[in-house]
């Protein structure tokens, strides 16, 4: 699969994330947060940790397997959503 340079930034930058640690869809594609979505879901690499990609108010796209991922990692929840001020994290430019 060929990639474009944009949707090759989104992706460096999702496996920038450390573990224990998330980030939104804007943060990864500012004004855009629709296209970094489109991008892991069109993306089926093993080594892009999807499941630290989260909705900006902390809720999770992918729901009970997204979250069991992220707690395996040590990612703090608060209810049914990540604890953004606790495990937020910006990807750099």
């Amino acid at each position: 699969m060929s990639v474009n340079p944009r949707a090759q930034d989104v992706l460096r930058r999702i496996r920038s994330i450390p573990e224990g640690r998330v980030t939104t869809y804007g943060d990864l594609s500012p004004g855009a947060p629709r296209f970094a979505g489109s991008v892991l879901a069109s993306c089926d690499d093993p080594d892009v940790p999807w499941q630290r990609v989260v909705r900006a108010d902390g809720s999770l796209a992918k729901g009970d397997r997204q979250r069991r991922l992220l707690e395996r990692e040590g990612v703090p929840m608060r209810g049914r959503r990540v604890d953004m001020r606790a495990a937020w994290w910006a990807p750099e430019p």
